[in-house]
C-alpha cells in the first residue's frame, strides 16, 4: 500500500492510466467474442477486436479472450469486471 498526497492509503498498486489485460473465458459460442467486445468496447470506448486474442481451448470446448484494456481508474476495472462476470456467455474473468 501507498500513501496518496492527501495522506490516506491507497489499496491498488497500479498507476492509471495504464495497459491492463483481462482474460475472459466461456464455451465455445458463435457470438461470444461479439459479446464480449461489446462490453469491453462500453468501459474503453477506444478499445478494436483487432487487439482481441482468441485461444480454443484443447478439446475446442471452451475459448479464452484475452483484452488489453487502456485502464484509466479503479472505478472503470471494477466496473468492466462486474458486467463480464455477470454476462450468461462468461465462465470466468482473470
Amino acid at each position: 500500500m501507498s500513501e496518496s498526497p492527501d495522506n490516506k492509503l491507497t489499496d491498488s498498486l497500479l498507476e492509471y492510466p495504464c495497459e491492463f489485460p483481462l482474460k475472459i473465458f466461456g464455451q465455445q459460442q458463435a457470438d461470444f467474442a461479439q459479446a464480449v467486445l461489446e462490453v469491453v468496447s462500453k468501459h474503453d470506448t477506444g478499445f478494436t477486436a483487432a487487439s482481441m486474442e482468441m485461444r480454443a481451448s484443447k478439446n475446442a470446448r471452451y475459448v479464452s479472450l484475452t483484452c488489453t484494456i487502456n485502464a484509466t481508474s479503479r472505478a472503470q476495472l471494477d466496473a468492466v469486471y462486474q458486467e463480464l462476470c455477470d454476462h450468461p456467455m462468461v465462465v470466468m474473468v482473470l
